[in-house]
């Protein structure tokens, strides 16, 4: 007689187990998810300066809804790649708010690169699976440290 294994037991990668413990799964997980934050961070920023030394680098989009002068752009993916650089640094130092601001602004970063899709369309969507899975990850984990 074979059986399934149980969803809810501890190192099973759906979540902390019934302990309150985070599976490796997620801790490992969390820390990827630090190191992609940083990753995106350092795009945004490259992104920004992209738009703000040269536009003719981005495609220009006619007739967008949510179309922004490519400088304006430029800032916004600027300064959104510097906070999450940052907040990502903070992740891999266990910090818990670090975790709470690093969700807000991956949510954030997701649905600016959903905006961002018909400027760069390859870009946008590999940004939001990596921007979905980052959320995933920093509210799966309930350890303290990704180091520990």
């Amino acid at each position: 007689m074979t059986t399934t294994p149980n969803p809810a037991a501890p190192g099973s990668p759906r979540g902390p187990s019934p302990t309150g413990e985070s599976s490796p799964w997620a801790a490992g997980g969390a820390m990827f998810a630090g190191v992609m934050m940083m990753v995106i961070g350092v795009f945004g920023i490259l992104e920004g300066i992209a738009a703000l030394a040269n536009d003719d680098v981005i495609f220009r989009v006619r007739g967008y809804t949510f179309k922004f002068n490519l400088t304006g752009w430029g800032w916004i993916h600027l300064l959104l790649g510097i906070l999450l650089l940052v907040t990502g640094i903070f992740i891999l130092k266990g910090t818990t708010w670090g975790r709470a601001v690093g969700i807000a602004l991956t949510g954030i970063a997701a649905i600016l690169h959903f905006l961002w899709l018909p400027y760069q369309p390859f870009w946008s969507i590999v940004a939001i699976a990596i921007c979905v899975f980052v959320i995933w990850a920093l509210c799966v984990d309930r350890s303290g440290s990704v180091f520990d």
